[in-house]
């Protein structure tokens, strides 16, 4: 299985990409659609990472999660640049012949790359301020949970 990984600024659609997993043969297919909050004032968010390293990082967490469950194919996609609230920010989609495969390594692999990706969200709000997204101990600890 080789995981289909795409950082992109363009938007996806998440249809076309269940229906790829689909094609796989599997029985299962479980997916995560992120999006942009609004809430609090904000007006955009800004997405940066270093091309390359990111890549190799969101493969490792896919290479993580098809050595624990057995998977027929594996999605990633994260969109950079600047969003605005509803935007989809996020994709991920897992495909396995049981559910239960399926649905555990797309959690899996959405909690490690909320925490161990290499993305730095800037948040702009409609009052002018804006600030970097801190890291979430609720992050930490949704990640820390598949670790033993």
């Amino acid at each position: 299985m080789t995981p289909e990984i795409r950082i992109q600024p363009e938007d996806f659609e998440p249809g076309a990409e269940i229906a790829r997993l689909e094609g796989l043969g599997g029985g299962a297919v479980a997916t995560f659609t992120g999006l942009v909050r609004g809430e609090g004032g904000i007006r955009t968010m800004g997405l940066e990472h270093y091309p390359g390293m990111t890549e190799k990082a969101l493969g490792g967490i896919a290479d993580q999660a098809a050595a624990r469950w057995a998977l027929a194919g594996v999605t990633i996609i994260h969109r950079v640049g600047r969003l605005g609230p509803g935007a989809r920010i996020v994709f991920v989609g897992t495909a396995s012949h049981h559910r239960r495969d399926a649905i555990e390594a797309m959690h899996f692999i959405i909690d490690w790359l909320k925490t161990d990706a290499p993305f730095w969200k800037r948040e702009e709000f409609a009052d002018g301020r804006s600030e970097w997204v801190a890291a979430r101990a609720a992050d930490d600890a949704a990640r820390d949970r598949w670790s033993g």
